[in-house]
């Protein structure tokens, strides 16, 4: 069976690079766990199916990239819930994604492709272009 994803916005990133050294900046945190944690007030009901799974993260109306999901855990002091997440943004072939509150569900078939080796962001539409593009009915 394939992985289930899911999406959300990169909050407080300036870029997709200061994403990236947020992500990168947690491999040796968290106890050396070398995991990201995300926090979300709720456990997905289906969190099963997302194990082995990524988080596609929203930049700019632009899916930009994704970080493998290691897993889940609840946090003690208040109930909420850590999203395990692998310390590394892995680039993938943009595409427009609306933003959303919190966290949404994608279909391993509906997820884009990670960028091929020599292939460059560069390749792809830049976030804003996309973003007009899909106002216009274009994507």
């Amino acid at each position: 069976m394939m992985p289930l994803h899911m999406t959300k916005i990169a909050f407080s990133a300036t870029s997709p690079a200061s994403l990236r050294a947020w992500l990168e900046s947690h491999a040796g945190a968290n106890g050396g766990a070398g995991e990201a944690l995300m926090t979300t007030r709720y456990l997905p009901t289906r969190h099963a199916e997302m194990i082995g799974g990524s988080l596609f993260w929203i930049f700019e109306h632009t899916l930009i990239g994704r970080s493998p999901i290691i897993g889940f855990e609840q946090r003690a002091e208040d109930g909420r819930w850590h999203i395990r997440l692998e310390p590394k943004l892995i680039p993938i072939v943009s595409k427009p994604k609306r933003a959303h509150q919190g966290w949404r569900y994608l279909k391993d078939e509906d997820a884009p492709r990670d960028l091929g080796e020599g292939e460059d962001a560069g390749d792809v539409i830049p976030p804003r272009l996309a973003r007009e593009l899909m106002k216009l009915g274009l994507v």
